[in-house]
């Protein structure tokens, strides 16, 4: 029963080192046992504890920015880049550069090209389907690709097969169909 008290209170002692930090553990170990090597100088040890724990912080700094990305799928440019007054002005009463139905056509010159427009592109309501600054979805999308036209489109759709079998393919509308304007019927491409 000696044999086994010894073997116990070691066994103790190792569990017990294991949770203590190191100056703790070395004092420990070196009344114990002969021969244990001497820590390093306290500046080495700080040195290399300090490093670590910078490189430790950068890594979750960095897989924070990931995560922001991933849930930032689609930013406009000037807001990124901190432009407010590409679309802000604090000196008009809209708040707005121009009116507000006119506002993404004020840089958005080019893509409302055709003889037929999507009602809201028409309008200068972009707001129904983007967000002004950034988005969890592409293209600054209030909701993802495969949702956003069924927000208002909720009527039965022509060629009703058609359309089933590109959902089940995983073809978006604006697969096929221009969201803003075409010279198409339906907005084909």
């Amino acid at each position: 029963m000696g044999k086994r008290w010894k073997y116990l209170l070691m066994v103790g002692v190792m569990v017990q080192l294991c949770g203590c930090d190191p100056a703790t553990r070395y004092k420990i170990t070196s009344t114990i046992f002969d021969g244990v090597p001497r820590m390093p100088p306290a500046e080495e040890y700080c040195r290399d504890y300090h490093l670590k724990a910078l490189s430790e912080e950068a890594e979750a700094e960095k897989q924070k920015q990931i995560a922001r990305k991933k849930a930032r799928a689609s930013s406009h440019p000037p807001y990124v880049e901190k432009r407010c007054n590409d679309c802000h002005d604090k000196n008009t009463e809209s708040g707005f550069v121009t009116p507000l139905k006119d506002l993404c056509l004020h840089c958005h010159t080019d893509f409302l090209k055709g003889t037929y427009f999507h009602g809201p592109a028409a309008a200068g309501a972009c707001l129904k389907c983007h967000v002004p600054h950034d988005s969890p979805n592409e293209y600054l999308l209030t909701r993802p690709r495969t949702e956003i036209c069924q927000t208002c489109h909720v009527e039965p759709r022509a060629a009703r097969g058609l359309h089933d079998n590109a959902r089940k393919s995983g073809i978006y509308c604006a697969n096929c169909h221009d969201p803003h304007s075409a010279n198409n019927k339906f907005f084909l491409k």
